[in-house]
């Protein structure tokens, strides 16, 4: 059996994906899978960034407000929910477009990663949760290092769930997780697949993020916090531990200034921007769009994936 076509585009924080995503699903009479863990949750519109109704367009986009904010949300109820809007997708005789900048998500569904080996509440992961509790994430973070040096360098302390997760595969196993990860990615795909990244100049970038953080500010993403502070939304939650929602946390809480939470708030997306980036040059078959070299001109960016869908057959009239 032909393996069914899919586009991933992809790239750090602030790049331009939502708009292009949208222009080449117009094109390509396809439909969008967000690959965003922070756009699944409703009323949590400013500091994810989500797309508007607008802005879709009238394209239809999937894994968007899905879930209240006090639920949770991880790799594997992602690639669940990826899989089922992908058969809605083939069933309309859509193209899936899968765009996002989370690229553990998309990972796991371009491969189809097994995670039928997470024991989920066992004695181990509620030994390393309470380790967190009692001692911090910096401390379970050094843990990690100790044990998987990789698999700190690309999981950032704050990520509790994948650290306390690496960890438990670590001691049930005896094997870095790092190594585990390795070997999924190196599954073959079940899809024909276009992986693109949209990437910019470091300076251009970094303009982009600031801009945006200033506009997500001038939009009242500091009444966003509290409407979901109000609602009883913890700052433990997953929810919670999106860009944006934990440093105007912050300065709610009182424990720094405005100024201060907005200036942590672009350093630290800066660097998350810099995380995505590392993550993405590890990934295989993946094709690289720097907007500088077509002039930062969107439009010609999307002539680019179209010619390369016309050479690959994706896209065409009998999908």
């Amino acid at each position: 059996m032909s393996k069914r076509p899919l586009i991933v585009l992809t790239g750090p924080t602030a790049v331009g994906k939502t708009a292009l995503s949208i222009r080449l699903a117009k094109a390509l009479d396809g439909e969008i899978i967000s690959a965003d863990s922070m756009q699944v949750y409703r009323g949590m519109d400013i500091g994810s960034a989500k797309v508007t109704k607008k802005e879709m367009d009238g394209v239809r986009h999937h894994l968007i407000d899905v879930l209240e904010p006090e639920e949770d949300f991880n790799v594997a109820a992602f690639q669940r929910m990826a899989k089922e809007a992908l058969e809605e997708i083939y069933s309309r005789g859509k193209l899936p477009i899968v765009a996002g900048g989370t690229g553990f998500y998309i990972q796991a569904l371009l491969y189809d990663i097994d995670f039928r080996d997470d024991t989920g509440e066992g004695p181990i992961r509620k030994e390393l949760e309470k380790l967190a509790v009692e001692k911090g994430a910096e401390y379970l973070h050094s843990l990690l290092q100790q044990a998987d040096p990789q698999s700190a360098d690309q999981i950032h302390p704050n990520n509790i769930k994948r650290v306390v997760r690496a960890l438990e595969y670590f001691r049930q196993t005896g094997e870095p997780f790092s190594l585990h990860n390795q070997r999924e990615r190196e599954r073959c795909s079940p899809y024909h697949f276009l992986y693109y990244v949209i990437c910019s100049d470091r300076k251009n970038l970094y303009e982009r993020i600031d801009r945006r953080v200033d506009a997500m500010m001038a939009d009242g993403l500091v009444g966003e916090v509290q409407a979901l502070k109000k609602r009883g939304v913890k700052r433990g939650m997953t929810s919670m531990q999106g860009l944006g929602y934990k440093e105007i946390l912050d300065y709610l809480d009182g424990t720094c200034s405005l100024e201060e939470a907005v200036y942590v708030l672009k350093r630290d997306t800066r660097h998350f921007a810099k995380r995505q980036i590392t993550w993405f040059r590890r990934e295989r078959e993946v094709r690289w769009l720097k907007l500088e070299d077509f002039g930062g001109d969107l439009d010609r960016v999307l002539q680019k994936i179209l010619e390369d869908c016309r050479e690959e057959g994706i896209g065409s009239p009998k999908l």
